[in-house]
């Protein structure tokens, strides 16, 4: 496996495999990684010839009073996770070769970026868009693989490449879950044994939801009550949103459609959890879009 830092390098090889025909899957991470990222690596395995995983905890989608100076960076753990997988290459900048000197480009998807997690964590998004789109130029990637569990960043992710005409393949994958349902995280670590204790209700509110959609409720207001009333009993949550949305605009619905996705987000003391469902109404086939999850886009 190589392990490359600067930009140059990473451009080079890209070009010489895709010369010889050589098709490049790409995993961008921060890091910390965990098996949501094994799984998105081992899909990536079989589909790609050539495997590239990017550690890189960007500065520019943390905001000052975020955890960027203590966000995990076990990096001889990363290389080894790598390595046993089959990794090619791990790509790993530093922020001065990502944003060097001088530097002022921004990347910004207004609509996607400004509701949920854009509303919480302003700009969050536009440094999300423009690092995504730096790596990409990089590493030249056929195929981008990202986890369902960040919903948000993903659907922003294809809506940029759609825009741009990127040229990339977007693979959304299936959220990895703990035992006891609870999203995997890189930030789960930062849990209290009470805290994650506590952590599961956000996925079981959600579940709440999709099983009252099944059953034929249709009315937004009354499913999002259903799904806050799961978590109203462990007061030590707070909820910042628990939402009924378009799958591909993420704009909140006051109806059930078709193609319909549950968002939350909760705080448990000082950690920041999020996850998210898909729903399919039974007996409806959804519409087929650009955008269909678990495939390529």
């Amino acid at each position: 496996m190589k392990i490359i830092r600067t930009a140059r390098f990473m451009a080079a090889w890209s070009e010489r495999l895709r010369r010889k025909g050589v098709t490049i899957g790409f995993v961008p991470t921060m890091g910390a990684l965990h098996d949501g990222h094994r799984s998105l690596i081992r899909t990536a395995r079989l589909r790609c010839d050539a495997l590239v995983v990017s550690i890189f905890v960007n500065p520019s989608q943390f905001s000052p009073t975020e955890d960027l100076s203590t966000y995990p960076r076990p990096i001889a753990r990363d290389r080894a996770l790598c390595l046993r997988e089959g990794v090619d290459v791990c790509f790993e900048p530093t922020a001065q070769t990502m944003y060097p000197q001088g530097f002022q480009t921004t990347v910004i998807v207004p609509a996607l970026a400004s509701r949920w997690e854009g509303a919480a964590r302003p700009h969050h998004f536009t440094g999300v868009a423009t690092v995504v789109t730096k790596l990409f130029c990089l590493v030249r990637p056929h195929l981008a693989l990202f986890g369902q569990k960040d919903y948000q960043q993903a659907t922003l992710v294809r809506q940029l490449v759609h825009d741009l005409n990127l040229g990339v393949t977007i693979q959304v994958c299936t959220t990895v879950r703990e035992r006891d349902g609870l999203a995997m995280s890189s930030r789960n670590i930062y849990l209290s044994a009470d805290e994650r204790r506590l952590a599961p209700l956000l996925s079981r509110a959600l579940q709440a939801g999709r099983r009252v959609i099944k059953g034929g409720m249709r009315d937004v207001a009354a499913i999002e009550r259903i799904m806050r009333q799961t978590i109203k009993q462990a007061p030590a949550i707070h909820v910042e949103y628990l939402a009924v949305c378009d799958q591909d605009s993420l704009e909140p619905l006051s109806v059930v459609a078709d193609r319909t996705v549950l968002l939350g987000a909760v705080r448990i003391g000082a950690i920041r959890l999020i996850d998210n469902l898909l729903v399919q109404i039974p007996g409806k086939k959804s519409r087929a879009t650009r955008r269909s999850w678990d495939q390529g886009a």
